[in-house]
């Protein structure tokens, strides 16, 4: 969540999972070892900086493999880690190849449900793990009734702005509507601020930005009905306010080519006045040494949002090679010890179990956060068009504030209801 936050284009030809690892080459298909002992294998998104790098996801994942094992010296898990820019090629080529893991972390559950390649929930979770979820969010990970898709880490998004940049524009309060966000932004250029608003619609996680400025306007990417509508009329007049702000020189220069943590980065050095951002982005801005920002409601059109972008990602067991036992066991390790708080504290990343909530509810950091969650929207990753959607959204829509809107976004319309 920094989310976050794809699956398959039936999966015979290409994959993409969605939202937020470094690379590594297609593992091979787990086996029973000498003595007994079984190996799972396990593909997993990097929410830290990188190999080498004191968070990073191989450092995260081999704490919590070595404690696994230590209890379950029969049960052997191995672990890649793969940066979330890379992860669904890779994740493709090794499910094209036969080469299926036994747990997959990642965005996305869908296309794999469609290819009929996953364990029910039930299989390799126990009941009273998977009771303590957060309902809501439970609730997403089925496909027609059935539930396939656990939910590993959750995030909801509000707006940071830099209350120092804010002082030396002349601005008291972070705006509420899009005419205060443009006045205010207008005011922090004046100041000489370089980017007064902060827009990463770059491939790593466009979907997201997209979607928040969709909602501040009654948008979205299908309407209340249920139908794709990436190209309603309050999303066109969405993206022509925010091409606007890009043509009047207020937000990042360039946004469909700039990444989130490239633009959180910026924030955090003090060269971006507002930007969207979730409690991932919180470390960034810490090692940067920013203390003096606030966090509001991301402004919407009329006013503040009463929703905003929920964000989950999400662990998955495949059924290809069996040991749905041993998968379980390591399911219900995860949950019930510290791992799962450990990745909360290490990411800045939300709890998706009421137990790990109640832990997080006197950080207040998370607060605001924490409060957006129960209200939260949610990208239509049930629907296996997202599959396709998510990926072609990442590579174009940043084409919206530079081209003509209706154009780019009538495209992803077709590709929604293409068959």
């Amino acid at each position: 969540m920094k989310l976050v936050g794809g699956a398959a284009l039936g999966l015979a030809t290409v994959l993409v999972l969605s939202s937020c690892g470094s690379g590594g080459d297609s593992g091979s298909t787990p086996k029973a070892s000498a003595g007994g002992a079984v190996t799972l294998k396990m593909v997993a998104a990097d929410y830290g900086d990188g190999p080498g790098k004191p968070n990073s996801g191989e450092t995260f994942w081999k704490g919590v493999v070595d404690e696994f094992q230590a209890a379950n010296p029969n049960i052997k898990v191995d672990v890649q880690v793969i940066n979330w820019n890379d992860i669904d090629k890779q994740v493709a080529t090794m499910v094209q190849n036969g080469q299926v893991p036994d747990i997959l972390q990642t965005g996305d559950y869908s296309g794999f449900v469609k290819d009929q390649l996953l364990y029910k929930v039930d299989e390799v979770l126990s009941p009273n793990v998977s009771g303590d979820m957060l309902q809501k969010f439970a609730d997403f990970g089925k496909v027609d009734g059935a539930a396939y898709g656990i939910p590993f880490v959750s995030s909801a998004r509000a707006l940071f702005y830099n209350k120092d940049l804010f002082a030396k524009a002349g601005i008291a309060e972070p705006p509420k509507t899009w005419d205060e966000l443009k006045a205010d932004a207008e005011k922090l250029k004046k100041a000489g601020v370089s980017q007064p608003f902060g827009l990463p619609l770059g491939q790593e996680e466009a979907q997201a930005e997209s979607f928040l400025w969709m909602l501040g306007n009654g948008g979205g990417y299908k309407d209340a009905s249920g139908k794709w509508a990436i190209n309603s009329p309050q999303n066109v007049e969405t993206f022509n306010y925010v091409k606007g702000l890009v043509n009047a020189g207020l937000t990042t220069p360039n946004p469909g080519t700039k990444d989130r943590k490239t633009v959180w980065e910026d924030f955090g050095a003090g060269k971006v006045g507002m930007v969207n951002g979730g409690p991932m982005s919180i470390p960034i801005f810490d090692a940067a040494g920013l203390k003096n920002y606030g966090v509001a409601p991301i402004p919407g059109k009329a006013g503040p949002l009463d929703t905003t972008l929920g964000v989950m990602d999400w662990i998955m067991a495949f059924n290809k090679n069996g040991h749905a036992a041993e998968i379980k066991k390591f399911f219900d390790f995860f949950y019930t010890g510290s791992a799962a708080q450990k990745i909360s504290d290490t990411y800045k990343l939300l709890p998706v179990t009421n137990g790990g909530i109640q832990k997080l509810s006197s950080d207040e950091k998370l607060k605001p956060f924490l409060d957006a969650l129960p209200n939260a929207s949610f990208y239509p990753f049930q629907d296996p068009k997202w599959a396709e959607v998510n990926p072609a959204i990442k590579q174009t829509i940043g084409g919206a504030v530079k081209d003509d809107p209706a154009k780019v976004l009538g495209e992803l319309q077709k590709t929604a209801e293409g068959s």
